[in-house]
């Protein structure tokens, strides 16, 4: 068996929807005591975030959210940023690439010369809640492509996956049957959704509110990416490997 390194130029690239679902912990942290009160769930606060006068630096208008001046909804909160805590990488799940090349005829004596094509799609991470699942380039899943693609080697959280694939020349030993496997590159980015509703002052027909701010954490997972050539969208990285089998 074999083992390399996949090289940048023999790669194809090829976008299809598909999405990898990541895990991770949810807390919520009610530091006022309104805020306690209220019971928020996390993904309560998660609207509250989608529905912030200011996302992550950018002021929003209610139909970026889906919102109206009369039937609503609103925005919830004054501002919400997602905070980076951590970034890592690691090797994702190995998975078969390519179809069986057998060399099993009883009178076979020689190795097979075979051409395998291979190819592999890593889904883009998304977030823990539902209003950051994959599929769109606005509101929250949007928001975090500045923070994602600030580290070298990333998609933008728009794209929803990347394939990498080559056509290789092997050799198939008598008795054996050969397949061609890739482990991609992945990385995880965790990071808060910080939430803050301001406080407000008393009027005629309100009382004072003291300053409220949640947290949800989250995580997202999604694969390393080489440049792609000649302005061409990146492409997965990873190692690919031939797998030997008896008959």
């Amino acid at each position: 068996m074999s083992k390399r390194r996949l090289k940048n130029k023999k790669i194809r690239i090829v976008a299809v929807g598909s999405a990898l679902a990541t895990g991770g912990a949810i807390v919520a942290l009610l530091p006022s005591a309104n805020a306690a009160d209220d019971g928020k769930t996390p993904e309560q606060i998660m609207t509250m975030c989608q529905r912030a006068k200011v996302l992550n630096g950018k002021q929003q208008s209610i139909f970026d959210f889906g919102g109206h001046p009369i039937a609503g909804p609103s925005f919830a909160s004054d501002n919400c940023d997602f905070v980076e805590t951590k970034f890592e990488t690691f090797d994702g799940p190995t998975e078969k690439a390519s179809i069986d090349f057998p060399n099993c005829e009883p009178n076979a004596t020689d190795p097979a010369k075979v051409s395998v094509t291979w190819s592999a799609t890593v889904g883009q991470g998304q977030g823990k809640y539902t209003v950051t699942q994959q599929g769109g380039g606005g509101g929250l899943f949007g928001a975090l492509t500045g923070s994602w693609v600030k580290h070298k080697g990333t998609l933008d959280m728009t794209i929803e996956s990347a394939t990498a694939g080559d056509t290789e020349q092997r050799e198939v030993p008598v008795g054996k049957v050969l397949h061609m496997e890739f482990t991609p590159k992945m990385q995880r980015m965790t990071g808060e959704w910080r939430v803050r509703i301001d406080a407000r002052e008393a009027t005629t027909v309100t009382n004072a509110t003291p300053e409220q701010n949640f947290v949800a954490p989250d995580v997202v997972e999604g694969p390393v990416i080489l440049p792609g050539a000649a302005g061409a969208p990146g492409v997965a990285d990873g190692t690919s490997k031939a797998v030997l089998t008896d008959c």
